[in-house]
């Protein structure tokens, strides 16, 4: 995990970060309904579907996508749809929570993970250089 953590790029934090926003808001927002999932679910087979055709196949040959990536191309709709649907009608500002106390709670949830990935890069030993006989 720290092995990780260390080699994580800041494209690849900032979509951490998205995703614990959306699953601090999914949670504090909740609604079991399960239409609102499905039409998520389908949502994101559609989106995800066509992001991955347009990616795989935009060149002449298939170019052969990693898991990671395809899986982003279905769980990104997924949870913009569901977001979208859990924060209606709740006074929120394009993302935001309409309370001061909700946002500083988020804030400080990705800023965490943030400060988590900055200690594993900068406080890891480092490989040290043999040292030198001295006779």
């Amino acid at each position: 995990m720290i092995a990780y953590l260390r080699e994580l790029s800041a494209p690849k934090l900032l979509l951490w970060c998205y995703l614990l926003w959306y699953a601090f808001t999914a949670i504090h927002y909740f609604d079991p309904t399960p239409t609102l999932w499905a039409s998520s679910i389908g949502l994101s087979a559609i989106i995800g579907t066509g992001l991955y055709v347009s990616t795989a196949y935009a060149e002449r040959s298939r170019r052969v996508l990693g898991f990671w990536p395809v899986f982003r191309f279905y769980l990104m709709p997924f949870c913009v749809s569901s977001f979208s649907a859990l924060i209606k009608g709740h006074g929120f500002v394009l993302i935001f929570p309409p309370d001061l106390e909700s946002n500083v709670r988020g804030f400080a949830f990705c800023s965490g993970f943030a400060m988590l990935v900055f200690v594993a890069k900068f406080t890891t030993p480092r490989a040290r250089s043999p040292s030198r006989d001295l006779r």
